[in-house]
């Protein structure tokens, strides 16, 4: 990993848009903005959050949705610009590839500091001794030898076959159940109404840790990560984006949040309303937000973000 953000940095070196006084103006072909989304809430959030922002700034933004590996092949394959969820360490096996090959970019500073993604159960399941994930095998009848991830080719469901396929903890004779985020969800709800026993990957930010009341497993020995799942989220670009866009790529650069920002964010997202409607409401809520995300960035046509942006519902 030291590797990999060493790489990131150094090919980051000389890059205009960190100064805004040295921003230049974004050629035309930039106005076209493909952004690469997995189906994560906290991914959608904050995608639809930058989509809204470049939107009123006079860009045309297209979502793509797709898996970790698929997006970061469009960027290679130049069908795709950018990321905003890159989990590390969660996805680091799977980006390394790219990154070293300088086929994307990861930006110089996590958009997410405080994020978490460890293996969780229910708090009442904790209160009943399994609180580490040497735990889980003595719970194997009660759990039905299954843990619940979610979709399949994610780099936590691989750490988790990789935990059973060495039967470290003694997980050999369990089952990973993949799903979706949505599919695991609804099966933590399902054994939680029937106060069952459950153990899921869970991750912060996400409204489930509002919702729930659970425990975040430890002892993992560093199988989901070090310090017990404690994670970043970095953003990811095309390698020659910074150059070609500055414009777009200054505000990449401002749009940082914290877990509870982005839970709140989320939280509508789960009552099924729509992300683009949550996030122009967010922006509109929170006025110290939008002032500091669009910090040095312009208009595409060159004009001050924060006086000319225009908000308008998709």
């Amino acid at each position: 990993m030291k590797r990999l953000i060493s790489s990131c940095v150094l090919a980051l070196s000389g890059t205009a848009f960190l100064s805004s006084g040295a921003m230049a103006a974004d050629d035309a072909a930039c106005q076209n903005v493909r952004m690469g989304v997995v189906n994560w809430t906290d991914v959608i959030a904050t995608s639809a959050m930058t989509q809204v922002l470049l939107d009123g700034l006079g860009y045309k933004t297209k979502q793509t949705s797709a898996s970790q590996q698929i997006i970061f092949a469009g960027i290679r394959d130049q069908r795709l610009d950018m990321f905003l969820g890159y989990w590390n360490p969660l996805m680091t096996q799977t980006i390394t590839p790219f990154v070293d090959g300088n086929q994307v970019k990861v930006l110089a500073a996590p958009s997410l500091k405080d994020a978490r993604a460890t293996l969780a159960v229910p708090t009442y399941l904790a209160d009943k001794g399994l609180k580490t994930f040497a735990d889980i095998a003595k719970f194997e009848k009660e759990l039905g030898g299954k843990i619940y991830g979610i979709e399949p080719g994610s780099g936590a469901n691989t750490q988790i076959k990789e935990m059973i396929a060495k039967n470290q903890f003694g997980l050999g004779k369990f089952q990973l159940v993949e799903s979706s985020e949505a599919g695991m969800l609804s099966a933590v709800t399902r054994a939680v109404k029937r106060n069952e026993a459950i153990v899921f990957f869970g991750w912060a930010p996400h409204p489930m840790n509002v919702n729930q009341k659970m425990t975040y497993l430890t002892g993992s020995e560093n199988a989901l990560g070090p310090d017990e799942g404690m994670a970043t989220v970095w953003t990811v670009t095309a390698p020659n984006y910074a150059d070609q866009c500055p414009n777009v790529s200054r505000l990449l650069s401002n749009l940082t949040f914290t877990a509870a920002d982005e839970s709140r964010m989320m939280q509508p997202l789960l009552d099924h309303k729509d992300a683009f409607e949550s996030a122009t409401q967010w922006l509109k809520d929170h006025p110290q937000d939008k002032q500091r995300w669009l910090e040095g960035v312009t208009t595409f046509d060159g004009k001050p973000a924060a006086e000319n942006l225009q908000l308008t519902s998709k």
